[in-house]
């Protein structure tokens, strides 16, 4: 039998986090054009508003539905605005693991909302999932994400090398350039402390609920 996500709504401080819905699709269409997203990430470019569409209330859905993960947009609490985006993916049931990712809109970076989004999620899967292992893996250059495993408890266990794709600017649109994955790791110890160490450097204020 196949384990599944149930549909979820996370709350922070600052956030919620929530199924993607047709709302999104011209916001997210948006984001998943910027060029740090288009360097990172496998996201076909130019994104359409199909594409995001076809995201939302397709892929997002079946993904869920089959046990594999999870797609969960980002949103400030105050304005509703969508911010980002964080995935589950690669999803064991077995051994109660799963692979996070997650992306931020370009006008919402340098607000700590990665992170909050991260820690929130990565609270959710220990103590109401009973997860025991959430895997991050960055781009050796991507010195942002890197960050943000760092700064919610992740511990680099490795690098995977020549494994990962990134996408360079080039006069014909983008080109491939095959680079190292640094692998992290996430466990429900490593979580002791996160929170309060993100607040006491002004990251941002803990609080998470589910329903």
């Amino acid at each position: 039998m196949t384990s599944t996500f149930p549909n979820i709504s996370i709350s922070t401080e600052r956030l919620v986090l929530r199924p993607l819905d047709e709302d999104d699709v011209p916001a997210l269409a948006e984001m998943m054009n910027d060029e740090q997203v288009a360097a990172w990430t496998d996201v076909p470019q130019p994104f359409s508003e199909d594409g995001a569409r076809n995201w939302v209330t397709e892929y997002a859905p079946a993904e869920r539905a089959a046990g594999r993960g999870l797609d969960l947009a980002v949103t400030e609490f105050l304005t509703q605005r969508l911010v980002g985006i964080v995935q589950l993916g690669k999803t064991n049931w077995h051994i109660r693991s799963t692979e996070l990712s997650y992306i931020i809109a370009p006008w919402a970076r340098g607000e700590g909302y990665a992170s909050e989004a991260a820690l929130a999620t990565a609270q959710w899967l220990f103590g109401d999932q009973k997860f025991e292992r959430i895997e991050v893996r960055t781009a050796a250059d991507n010195t942002a994400s890197q960050q943000v495993a760092q700064k919610i408890g992740c511990i680099s266990e490795g690098v995977l090398r020549n494994a990962c794709i990134v996408h360079v600017r080039t006069d014909d649109g983008w080109a491939d350039v095959r680079t190292d994955f640094i692998v992290w790791s996430l466990l429900p110890e490593d979580l002791e402390g996160v929170a309060d160490q993100l607040t006491d450097a002004g990251g941002f204020t803990s609080f998470s609920d589910w329903n």
